[in-house]
């Protein structure tokens, strides 16, 4: 079948590497994984044979009605749920409130004491997911920042999150300490993007993926990336809100000195107070702080200001 551009397709055929994703996504028996973009299934095979069930999200109607046929038998003993739609416009917690339509699998498991759940809807249709589920794909790279938004920023958040993406965003999210992921890889400075998802969990990387193993050939290398133990213990005494307007406006001016990015929020020598008591030079940019060092940052910030952080 061949791939949609406009849906950014890159099916991975090699049964070697798709060995490696899904054992590098550490999946045990008991968990339940949501698989973005599943295409023909080569992928989601592997999932299921690791995976207590897999709920398939697939925006490309073509490949909807091939995985129902393909796994059929599946579908029909509650291992797989295959939902039509696009993983961006997926809606975490919130469905009970909403008129959908409920699937079998999610009547089926409504009942079930083995672990908490809660209710996602996508495309008129709702399904439930274990509260630890795990977010599994080999995802277009245009959608790459906004579903780590979306999935870590929700009101449930998956536990890990095992992703193919672009090698060298894989490699920004992977810098530490001002240091390149890799040999030749990128410059070593944080970004927006990295200190977002080290807020929420700890980035592994799981190796490059080259662009000819894709049909068709993407013009650059792919990655496998995952984010180990999601939590939000980080934001037990500051909102999400509040920390992302800060680290926002941090990098809003790369060029500038961090302490000038931050002048809206207190007076330049409170600021100045600050940066002493965290042991972080008056002459340091946004993209030198770790994120602990903005963590920090975030909650000395926030006390006293009468400013207007944004719901």
């Amino acid at each position: 079948m061949k791939a949609k551009k406009s849906l950014g397709q890159h099916f991975l055929r090699d049964k070697g590497i798709l060995k490696k994703i899904a054992n590098f996504a550490d999946i045990k028996k008991e968990d339940v994984v949501l698989e973005v973009g599943p295409g023909g299934g080569s992928l989601t095979e592997l999932l299921l044979e690791k995976s207590k069930m897999v709920i398939a999200i697939e925006k490309d109607k073509r490949m909807v009605e091939l995985l129902k046929e393909k796994f059929s038998k599946e579908i029909k003993e509650g291992k797989l749920e295959v939902v039509e739609g696009d993983i961006l416009d997926l809606k975490l917690g919130e469905p009970e409130k909403s008129p959908v339509r409920k699937t079998f699998a999610a009547r089926r498991r409504e009942n079930s004491k083995n672990s908490a759940e809660f209710y996602a809807c996508l495309s008129n249709r709702s399904f439930s997911l274990a509260q630890d589920y795990i977010l599994v794909g080999n995802i277009p790279y245009y959608i790459t920042g906004a579903l780590f938004k979306k999935a870590l920023g929700s009101q449930n958040p998956p536990k890990s999150i095992t992703f193919v993406v672009q090698k060298e965003v894989a490699e920004r999210i992977m810098t530490k300490n001002n240091r390149p992921a890799r040999p030749n890889g990128h410059s070593g400075r944080e970004s927006i993007l990295s200190i977002s998802i080290k807020a929420y969990g700890k980035p592994e990387y799981g190796g490059i993926i080259k662009a000819g193993s894709f049909y068709p050939k993407p013009k650059v290398d792919s990655a496998m990336i995952s984010i180990r133990n999601i939590n939000k213990e980080n934001f037990k005494n500051i909102s999400e809100t509040k920390f992302f307007e800060i680290l926002k406006a941090g990098f809003a001016h790369k060029r500038k000195l961090l302490i000038r990015n931050l002048d809206k929020f207190k007076k330049k020598e409170e600021i100045k107070e600050i940066f002493g008591k965290g042991n972080i030079s008056e002459k340091t940019r946004a993209e030198n702080l770790s994120v602990e060092n903005w963590i920090f940052l975030a909650k000395e910030l926030q006390k006293d200001y009468q400013g207007s952080f944004p719901l």
